[in-house]
């Protein structure tokens, strides 16, 4: 697989990233990918938010907003997948171009505004799957002209509630203006009671409540982390994703590095990691967190279960590595596992935590 995309990769990247990404779903979905040698080992399966995943690499949101390729994707060794972000009527997003290639950077500047099909034709093609089984995860947004986001969240909630393996607010994009305030501790707390409501509503005889997951920014400041944290601890969220893009602009080389929108890829790794640790710190391990932003090997993965994760998400080093990245990461974690004698993952989870806290290992 690996030989393959690297033939098919100049050819992909010669289209417009959002071209790319297209004919990326369309091969998936007409089946012509298939997976390589993908561990299978017991010692990679994580339980967390009530769920047995059969390992802890998720897809993160983003990649297929609309339930288009969920399964593909999960047979190319995923552990999850998460679609979305999916608002209650179907939206176009912002101008193009909005999709930015920074290969000098391996990294991606988007500025989408959550363009994506809508309630309706996403739950249908989650109903279709019937019961194919494995973990999906539904991210809900909220259109940019309501006129009550958080009732575009509660909708969400209550519409993919039976369907979702688990439902995540995200509230962290960068790209629909003032999305990111309902992050402030009030608003929040709001926010997460009504889409608490919401499922509770919409359980059924058997009390089916899907896990609750909450996706933050990396740019907050120690303070709002804090009262994140306490709101994360008081409403029982099940789990929390560290982190969404930035808007902070590190040092950069690619021609587009000047381009609004949310960074992604490898220069968010250090960052968002710190912030895993933080808030590891902050809910003293009584959350489950998610390690998002910038894994791009098996020891990014490492160092965001050092650091506090439970289960790991990637997509944009997808945009250059590749499927066979999945399985790489993979092998690489039972590699380390067994170079550190560790037999259950779980004991990785926070070990060096405190050494994030003061920024991580050494760079190279």
């Amino acid at each position: 697989m690996s030989r393959l995309f690297s033939l098919a990769r100049p050819v992909l990247h010669a289209f417009s990233p959002e071209t790319a990404h297209d004919l990326t779903i369309a091969t998936l979905s007409s089946g012509l990918l298939t997976a390589g040698a993908v561990p299978d080992d017991p010692r990679l399966q994580v339980n967390c938010m009530g769920l047995d995943f059969p390992n802890p690499l998720g897809l993160a949101a983003g990649f297929d907003k609309n339930a288009e390729v969920p399964d593909d994707m999960l047979r190319l060794g995923f552990g999850f997948v998460e679609i979305g972000s999916v608002t209650p009527r179907p939206q176009k997003g912002n101008e193009k171009p909005r999709l930015f290639r920074l290969p000098e950077d391996k990294a991606v500047i988007n500025r989408m505004g959550f363009n994506n099909d809508g309630h309706p034709r996403v739950f249908g093609r989650l109903a279709d799957r019937g019961d194919r089984g494995g973990i999906v995860g539904v991210n809900l947004g909220a259109n940019k002209d309501s006129e009550d986001r958080i009732a575009d969240y509660a909708l969400g909630a209550a519409v993919f509630n039976k369907l979702a393996s688990y439902i995540t607010v995200n509230v962290s994009s960068p790209n629909t203006p003032g999305l990111r305030a309902l992050q402030s501790k009030g608003e929040l707390e709001t926010l997460i009671g009504r889409v608490r409501d919401a499922i509770d509503a919409s359980a059924d005889e058997d009390g089916c409540r899907a896990p609750l997951a909450l996706k933050i920014a990396p740019d907050l400041v120690e303070e709002e982390l804090k009262d994140i944290a306490a709101v994360c601890l008081k409403m029982k969220v099940d789990a929390v994703i560290v982190s969404n893009t930035t808007i902070s602009r590190p040092p950069l080389k690619s021609k587009h590095k000047d381009e609004a929108g949310g960074l992604s890829g490898t220069p968010l790794f250090r960052l968002s990691t710190v912030q895993l640790a933080r808030m590891h710190s902050m809910t003293k391990g009584k959350v489950a967190l998610i390690g998002a932003g910038g894994i791009a090997s098996a020891e990014d993965a490492w160092q965001k279960l050092r650091a506090g994760a439970s289960l790991l998400q990637l997509y944009s080093a997808l945009v250059y590595q590749g499927p066979q990245l999945v399985a790489d990461i993979l092998q690489g974690l039972i590699d380390r596992m067994e170079e550190h004698g560790v037999s259950r993952l779980p004991e990785v989870t926070g070990s060096g935590r405190d050494e994030w806290l003061k920024g991580g290992p050494p760079q190279e």
